[in-house]
C-alpha cells in the first residue's frame, strides 16, 4: 500500500495536563451522576490518572474537585452564551439562537449532558457551601452577560437586570425539561417566548 507523504508541518496534539483531565472528567461525571453519585476512584479512572495524582492536585478531595468542575462548566457555558450574544444585534434573536445551541448539545449527547452546574449543585444544597458558592457565582456571571447585552440594546438598567434573571432561570428550567423529556420542544418554546418578552422591552426604533 502506498504511504501518504508525511507533512513535516504537522505536529501531534499537545497532551492534556493531568489536572485538566481530572477536572474535565469530574465535570462530565457529576453532570450526569451528580455529586454523591460520583466517586474519586471513578474520576481517576475516567481521567486516566492515578489516585495519587488526583490527591496531589486536589488535597481537599472530591469537594475541591467539584468546585473546579463547576468553575470549568461556568467558563464553558459563559463562552458559548457570550458568542451567541455577540453574534446578533437583537438580544431576543441571540437568546433564541442560544436555546437552539443548547438543544443541539443535548441531542448530540443523547440527552445526558445537561447544565454542568445544576446537577452537582442541587445534590449538595445546604451542606457544602463551597460548591453552592461556585454555582451561585456561575449563575451571576451568566446573568451579567445577558444584562449587559440588554442594556446595550436600549433597555433600562433595572428592567435589564430583572430580565436577565428571567432569561437564565427560564433557560435552566427549559434545559432540564428538555433533558428529562428527551425533546427539543421546551427549549424551542422558551427561546420563542424569551425573544418576544425581550422585544417588548426594547425601545421602538426611531
Amino acid at each position: 500500500m502506498k504511504k501518504t507523504p508525511r507533512n513535516d508541518t504537522e505536529r501531534p496534539a499537545p497532551a492534556v495536563p493531568t489536572r485538566d483531565r481530572i477536572v474535565r472528567a469530574a465535570s462530565r461525571l457529576m453532570q450526569r451522576q451528580g455529586y454523591d453519585g460520583t466517586g474519586i476512584k471513578q474520576i481517576s479512572e475516567e481521567a486516566e490518572a492515578t489516585l495519587g495524582s488526583v490527591y496531589h492536585f486536589f488535597p481537599g478531595g472530591k469537594q475541591e474537585i467539584a468546585v473546579a468542575a463547576i468553575r470549568l462548566g461556568d467558563e464553558e457555558f459563559a463562552a458559548d452564551l457570550r458568542a451567541a450574544l455577540d453574534a446578533h444585534a437583537d438580544p431576543g434573536v441571540a437568546v433564541a439562537e442560544f436555546t437552539r445551541h443548547l438543544a443541539e448539545g443535548l441531542r448530540a449527547s443523547d440527552w445526558v449532558d445537561g447544565c454542568p452546574i445544576t446537577t452537582p449543585a442541587l445534590g449538595t444544597a445546604g451542606r457544602l457551601p463551597d460548591i453552592q458558592e461556585a454555582a451561585a457565582t456561575a449563575f451571576a456571571r451568566w446573568r451579567e452577560l445577558v444584562r449587559v447585552k440588554l442594556v446595550g440594546s436600549g433597555i433600562a438598567e433595572t428592567e435589564a437586570a430583572e430580565l436577565a434573571h428571567t432569561v437564565i432561570s427560564m433557560l435552566e428550567g427549559a434545559e432540564l425539561a428538555a433533558q428529562v423529556g428527551r425533546s427539543d420542544q421546551p427549549l424551542d418554546i422558551a427561546g420563542r417566548h424569551l425573544a418576544e418578552l425581550i422585544g417588548g422591552y426594547r425601545p421602538a426604533a426611531g
